[in-house]
């Protein structure tokens, strides 16, 4: 280990659990509110800027998708046959198209995007290389396949098609992962040599445990994981899988698929506070996360969040990232526990 790593450096030590200077720490992706207010706490007008200001180990690079009622990969399917996709206010439990589907041939109709079309190359790696030297580069991917299929159905018909009709949810889901295969495929063609690490997954998990059975997450989301892991393994890519809620049941699953760090840490959901997960699963996957931002963040003195940040320290002397237990901080935290986050997490 030398005394002092780049961010990279950092990064990928934790990733691999090997030995750090000091934890990688990442922000996250504050809402717009909440970055206004980091902004005014570190005296910064971008998020550039911010990231910089308080020190963040992670560059994230959102894929730039650009087609017709949405910019966003994560809001790629118009579900509702209505033209346009509202990418911060969609819910997963609404009726989508495929909700009265019964036979193969009842999806038919439905016209999938083409990733080819609607991603361009050049931004994909100006974006990429316009990363500070040093730091560890990361792509949100998403490749939401499980939540893309729930918004089809809806949620309820989804699970419900599980049970009774797994033939047309796994349809939908091949011709989901399928997309998403080639979209990242674009991404990482771009971008090679300057990537680092991606980030995927699904919320599978709700605050006291798993929303399908371990089984049906075997069998209906780890093969799409899977995939994706293996598609980012063979470009020299770190996985960071991202679900929300407890998920610990699965975890070992996730670690099966090629999952390099479980995101994140969501600490009071049940099973996944962090000295239960080093128990059960130190020196076998990394983590990211540990930094409550239910009621720590929000309600905590700065003295409180430091001492939270020492205890991880010393819980995961490495294979920990330091990040708030959801990646977007919202308004409701103070950006004074943000800087006290960042000063423990950087303390020699």
């Amino acid at each position: 280990m030398k005394e002092t790593m780049t961010s990279l450096e950092r990064f990928l030590a934790t990733a691999n659990r090997e030995p750090v200077d000091r934890p990688a720490c990442w922000l996250g992706m504050p809402t717009l509110e909440a970055r206004e207010k980091l902004f005014a706490e570190y005296g910064v007008s971008s998020f550039h800027d911010l990231k910089l200001a308080v020190g963040d180990d992670v560059y994230t690079v959102e894929v730039p998708y650009h087609a017709p009622g949405t910019d966003a990969i994560y809001a790629a399917f118009d579900w509702y046959q209505d033209g346009s996709v509202d990418a911060v206010n969609r819910t997963l439990t609404a009726d989508g198209c495929f909700k009265d589907a019964e036979e193969l041939e009842d999806l038919d109709f439905f016209e999938w995007p083409d990733p080819e079309k609607y991603i361009d190359r050049e931004e994909c790696l100006r974006l990429v290389q316009a990363a500070p030297r040093g730091k560890a580069v990361l792509g949100m991917m998403w490749s939401a396949h499980f939540q893309d299929a729930c918004a089809s159905f809806g949620m309820e018909t989804a699970f419900a098609n599980m049970l009774v009709n797994p033939e047309i949810y796994e349809a939908v889901d091949k011709k989901l992962v399928d997309f998403y295969l080639r979209a990242n495929e674009i991404f990482y063609e771009a971008t090679k040599g300057y990537l680092n690490a991606v980030l995927i997954g699904n919320d599978i998990g709700s605050q006291r445990g798993l929303l399908i059975s371990p089984d049906m997450v075997r069998r209906f989301i780890l093969p799409g994981c899977r995939q994706l892991c293996e598609q980012a393994h063979s470009y020299g890519l770190k996985v960071i899988y991202h679900s929300c809620g407890s998920i610990a049941d699965v975890i070992p699953d996730l670690i099966g698929a090629g999952v390099d760090v479980v995101h994140p840490i969501q600490a009071l959901a049940a099973g996944m506070d962090a000295p239960t997960l080093r128990e059960r699963f130190g020196g076998k996957v990394s983590f990211c996360g540990g930094v409550d931002t239910q009621q720590l963040l929000v309600h905590g003195s700065p003295e409180d969040v430091k001492a939270k940040i020492r205890e991880l320290r010393a819980l995961f002397p490495t294979g920990l990232i330091l990040s708030p237990s959801h990646e977007a901080i919202q308004e409701d935290v103070p950006a004074k526990n943000v800087r006290a986050m960042f000063e423990a997490a950087q303390e020699v």
